[in-house]
């Protein structure tokens, strides 16, 4: 057996969770919208420059809010990259929602925006761009193309918290965002998320959609002197909990993102000369792109060795993951008329990524073991 054990996610305390957690107990209020999540809205807002962000208990459910919110109708189209998470698409097809996929970028794996206003049609409701690896989409050709034929933007930024595009931070472009604060993301409360509102037009109805459908909020604020049943909607309000520990993480935002950074710099520098011998692909960040470090990845030539890749550090102790599968090729993918050579750089990119070991407690000594691993992997 190995001696080396290299985690590829590691759930780690960085600051006052656990004091924060009992304060939440003590002050009585664990259910929504106590005082810890209007901490974790505060910091959002202020830090990002957005009107409203309001928790959620998962990226997924921010992503339905904005289904709802952009009133998406069976038979509607939403343009989104084929290389994304399946919630990304799920929360739009829940709605009756038709995907339409598109190809990604070969270099930032990023939705292509080149391809994008020929996939539009009278049908299209909105565009769902993702910044893969918390690197920016191209977001000035994309809101144009979008206003050209208004059409709502929805950014997924579930890998993007403090990414900036051109200067501006990622989330802050489109109508609406959705934020991740899964155990693998930068910041996290295990499972969370939120939903950032760019547009004010639309943050009484999302406060209404967020609370089961009712004018709870307003009858809080003393607008109302009782609140009732007023729209659709559901419960996305994480506790007070889990809000207490995602603040205690944003805290330490500053000692967060320079780990992250020293470290994803610490894999390009020790292994650039290794993926140059060996046409290995490394990450793109484009030099107007600020990248939030939330990953490090690599291209392999083949599918074949990536996989003799993942096997090999894991038998050495090292755990390490490849990415998405192409949606449009799942089963799901394929009822939408999804079919082999549809996103030929998706296809290949599947096949091709590998991602390292990347987390908030991750040392130098295990990253140095795992660049002397990939220099003695042969291929």
């Amino acid at each position: 057996m190995s001696e080396i054990h290299v985690d590829f996610n590691r759930p780690v305390l960085v600051g006052r969770e656990l004091e924060y957690m009992k304060q939440a107990i003590e002050n009585g209020h664990i259910s929504g919208d106590g005082p810890f999540t209007k901490k974790c809205h505060a910091f959002l807002e202020g830090e990002l420059g957005v009107p409203k962000a309001l928790l959620t208990t998962s990226c997924t459910h921010a992503l339905e809010m904005a289904a709802i919110l952009l009133d998406i109708q069976p038979g509607d189209e939403v343009v989104l990259p084929d290389f994304t998470f399946v919630s990304t698409v799920n929360a739009f097809v829940l709605r009756g929602a038709k995907p339409v996929f598109l190809d990604i970028r070969p270099d930032t794996l990023n939705l292509d925006e080149s391809r994008l206003e020929a996939a539009l049609t009278p049908r299209t409701k909105a565009i769902v761009p993702v910044h893969y690896a918390g690197v920016g989409c191209e977001m000035d050709p994309i809101m144009d193309i979008a206003a050209r034929h208004n059409i709502p933007v929805v950014e997924d930024n579930a890998h993007g918290l403090f990414g900036k595009y051109r200067g501006k931070h990622l989330g802050t472009f489109g109508c609406m965002a959705s934020q991740s604060f899964h155990e693998t993301k930068n910041f996290t409360s295990g499972e969370g998320g939120a939903l950032l509102i760019n547009d004010p037009v639309l943050v009484e109805r999302a406060e209404i959609i967020r609370e089961k459908g009712t004018n709870r909020a307003r009858f809080f604020r003393g607008q109302v002197d009782k609140y009732t049943w007023v729209d659709i909607g559901s419960s996305y309000l994480p506790s007070d909990i889990l809000a207490a520990f995602l603040f205690a993480q944003f805290e330490q935002r500053d000692r967060i993102q320079l780990h992250r950074k020293q470290a994803w710099e610490m894999y390009s520098a020790g292994l650039r000369d290794w993926a140059s011998s060996h046409v290995v692909q490394l990450p793109c960040i484009p030099d107007h792109c600020e990248q939030s470090y939330h990953m490090f990845h690599l291209l392999l030539p083949s599918l074949e060795i990536r996989q003799n890749l993942i096997a090999y550090l894991r038998e050495r102790g090292v755990y390490s993951v490849f990415h998405y599968l192409p949606l449009h090729l799942s089963d799901m993918g394929q009822s939408f008329g999804g079919k082999e050579g549809d996103c030929p750089v998706t296809e290949r990119v599947s096949d091709q990524l590998i991602r390292l070991p990347f987390h908030n407690s991750l040392t130098s000594g295990e990253q140095e073991q795992v660049i002397d691993l990939l220099q003695g992997f042969s291929f």
